[in-house]
Formats: C-alpha cells, sequence, structure tokens
C-alpha cells in the first residue's frame, strides 16, 4: 500500500482526519467510483459527503498536487494518474470494480474536468461529488453573473481559439492550461488590435495564496502559479455572422466573395455537432466562417496547393478557428461529413462523386457554380438527383467618370441537395 506520506510535498500544512464527522463510519459506504471535486482550499473546505467518501475509500486516484490537498491517516491507497491518461482510465477503474474508488477532480469534475472525460471514457456508471468550479469563484471575485458569462477553455485548445468570444466584444472568461497562457492569450489580444483589452489574472482562487491582477493586455506578465483563470473585457468587436469583409482573409483571389459567402453557409445551415467538408477550399473562408457561426461545429477543408493550405490555416488562426483541419486535393481519406462544400474542382473527374459517397442520409450538399462549364454540370446533376437550383447577381456601385453605376460580378449559380436513400 503507498503511504500518503510518499506524495506529500507539504506534510504539515495537511489536516488531519480528527477534524472530521465522527458518525461517518456508521454509515453504509457507496461501492463503486466517486468522482469529488476538490479546490485549493483542500480537504477542509470539502462538503461531508465528498469528506466521507474520501474516508471511505479503497482507491484514490488524481493528480500529485491533488493527492497533497489530502489528510494524513488514510486507509487508502493513493495513485497518480498515468500518462497518456485517457486509455489507462478502463484499465485502472475495472481493476478496482469492487472497490470503494474516488476520482478526484479540480473544482466542478462536469466542467471541462474529469467528470466529462470518464462520461465519454469509462463504461460504467459513477457519481460525482462537485465543488465550486473556477468560474463560479471566479465570478463571485468580479462580481459577475454566473449565467452571463461565456467561458472559453484553452486547457486543450489553442489561444486563438478566444477569437469568436473576443470578436462579441463582451466580457468572457478563459481557462488556463499552465503559466504561459496569461502572456500567450495577451500576444492574441495585442496581435488582434486589443493591447488595450483589460485583462484580469487570477491564480489559485479557493486558496490562501489566491492573487488577482488587472492590467491591460500589452501589460500582462507570467505569473507564478499554473492554476489560473483570466476575466477579458475587450475593447471593439466583430460580427460572427457570416459575412465578413473579403480583406478579412489572406487571399490570391481564390475566395468567396463576401456576400455570396454569407448566402452560401446559410445555405449550409451549420448546427453543433456537425462536420463539414470544403472541397477545393482557395482561402478557407466558408469553412472559417462554418465554424465561426456556430459553436460546437468542425470542419475540414481540401485543397491541392501546398501554398493555399498554409494560407488556409493562417486565415483560421486569426480568424479564431485554428482547429480547422486542412488536407491534400480530394480524395482523401476523412471522417464521415454531415455536411459538404463543393467550391473548387466540381468538374474534376470523381470529385462529385466522391463527395456524394461519403454524404450519409439527409446530409446536405452544396455547391457553387461560376463558369459555364460547372454551371452545365449543375444543371444535369439538378435534373438526375433533384435539389434546389439558385442564381445569385451581386452588384455594387462603381465610378463612371463623375457619375456611378451599379456593376455586377459574375453570376453564381448554387445547388443544394439533402440526399435521400
Amino acid at each position: 500500500m503507498t503511504s500518503p506520506a510518499a506524495i506529500s510535498h507539504d506534510e504539515p500544512a495537511r489536516p488531519t482526519l480528527s477534524a472530521v464527522d465522527p458518525d461517518f463510519s456508521v454509515r453504509i459506504p457507496y461501492t463503486g467510483v466517486t468522482v469529488v471535486g476538490i479546490n485549493p482550499g483542500g480537504f477542509d473546505d470539502l462538503s461531508g459527503s465528498a469528506q466521507r467518501a474520501i474516508q471511505e475509500a479503497g482507491l484514490i486516484i488524481g493528480s500529485a498536487r491533488q493527492l497533497d490537498l489530502l489528510p494524513v491517516g488514510l486507509s487508502a491507497q493513493l495513485k497518480t494518474w498515468p500518462s497518456p491518461l485517457v486509455p489507462a482510465i478502463p484499465v485502472l477503474l475495472a481493476s478496482w470494480r469492487f472497490q470503494n474508488i474516488v476520482v478526484l477532480g479540480s473544482g466542478d469534475p462536469m466542467f471541462h474536468g474529469i467528470g466529462t472525460t470518464l462520461a465519454r471514457e469509462f463504461e460504467g456508471s459513477f457519481r460525482v461529488l462537485p465543488a465550486p468550479s473556477s468560474v463560479a469563484l471566479a465570478c463571485a471575485e468580479l462580481k459577475w453573473a454566473v449565467n452571463d458569462t461565456e467561458v472559453v477553455s484553452l486547457v486543450t485548445s489553442e489561444p486563438a481559439a478566444i477569437i469568436p468570444a473576443l470578436d462579441k466584444g463582451k466580457a468572457f472568461l478563459v481557462l488556463g492550461r499552465d503559466r504561459r497562457t496569461p502572456t500567450d492569450v495577451a500576444d492574441v489580444l495585442v496581435a488582434q488590435g486589443q493591447g488595450d483589452a483589460t485583462v484580469t489574472v487570477l491564480s489559485d482562487l479557493g486558496s490562501v495564496e489566491a492573487k488577482i491582477v488587472t492590467t491591460s493586455a500589452a501589460e500582462v506578465s507570467a505569473p507564478e502559479s499554473s492554476l489560473n483563470i483570466l476575466a477579458i473585457t475587450p475593447t471593439s468587436s466583430r460580427s460572427l455572422v457570416p459575412g465578413l469583409a473579403d480583406d478579412a482573409f489572406d487571399s490570391d483571389g481564390q475566395l468567396t466573395k463576401q456576400h455570396i459567402r454569407a448566402l452560401t453557409v446559410s445555405a449550409l445551415a451549420p448546427q453543433p455537432g456537425q462536420l463539414l467538408w470544403d472541397v477545393g477550399g482557395g482561402s478557407g473562408s466558408v469553412a472559417i466562417e462554418f465554424l465561426r457561426s456556430t459553436p460546437g461545429t468542425s470542419a475540414i477543408c481540401f485543397e491541392q496547393s501546398d501554398l493555399r493550405r498554409a494560407r488556409i490555416r493562417h486565415n483560421a488562426e486569426q480568424l479564431g478557428v485554428p482547429h480547422l483541419l486542412v488536407k491534400g486535393a480530394f480524395p482523401t481519406s476523412a471522417p464521415t461529413p454531415d455536411v459538404i462544400f463543393i467550391g473548387g474542382g466540381l468538374t474534376a473527374p470523381g470529385v462529385f462523386e466522391g463527395c456524394w459517397s461519403a454524404l450519409p442520409a439527409d446530409g446536405v450538399l452544396v455547391a457553387n457554380a461560376v463558369t459555364l462549364e460547372s454551371a452545365s454540370l449543375l444543371y444535369d446533376l439538378h435534373a438526375h438527383y433533384g435539389g434546389t437550383l439558385t442564381q445569385f447577381t451581386v452588384a455594387a456601385s462603381h465610378e463612371v467618370g463623375s457619375f456611378r453605376a451599379m456593376k455586377s460580378a459574375l453570376p453564381v449559380t448554387q445547388w443544394k441537395i439533402t440526399k435521400q436513400l
């Protein structure tokens, strides 16, 4: 059996069992897996139910930092999570299936925590005893309404993922990954022209070492602690409704223009959980606006040009969707899509056939055509498969000497179809 003392790095600061409710021993112990949320305040800040779960456990699993918060004298074996964590979960818990197990999580384990990982990866049932989340603690300090505060987690995402929340122009919170997160986020803010945005770094909330520092984004420095949550108040905003100005994208001209792009994303009708294939990605504008408009979506851009693939990744990073996946020329292996947009290469052999074959029942396909050849193909596909054909013509004002006239861009023919088996 592993001794608790072997894990502690600060033995004198740990509580003892003498402070625990003496009646816990008369209860019938829960047998199974209990996920207990614990904050830096440690064991003494836990509810009676959470304390009893820890005392009745045969095995307690957590990070070294979390195990250090437990009292001396527990009978349980203590184990730190191995790395990588996810593959170890079923094996570790299955081997203790008939014992009382406690899994320690930070704050509320069902808020970007180990509880959500267990729910996804562990087949057995378990109960959850949460503590206040870091968001609840931060909002309490800031006097912000929790129900009205957006949260962006950078635990597994890149710092650029804050940009969609930043573009809304409303104060929001960021869950940090480590002590570098505050400066990484500040770099994004400065690059987005928001060096004057207010940033509050809240470290070690719930402990006696809690520290709160407010500065401008340009003045943020790395804190000593790795347990941080950031509060950001932007100085400007930019709409998430599809139809960003064309100059928001780095492009070599292969770009679905602003008004047609807005109509195209509207036709794709993104919903949370959907995966988009953007075939012939060009500058990636349709996939990027698809992702920005609807949280919880994912997208893959297929683009044969190395230079354009690099440009798509750059645009995705700058517009806050770094999770956009970019692949080479279509077709290639990829997860099954829910929605497909063909913006380039429509007349290339096998492109439509590969897309149609990959699309599941009730999946949506949208294709745009400008040239006579690609428009003719859409007419033929519409006659064979059905769906709807629409033609868009966009005109903008243009100077003619001292006068103005409307100048039309090339018309765009759009075909949309929902696949029926």
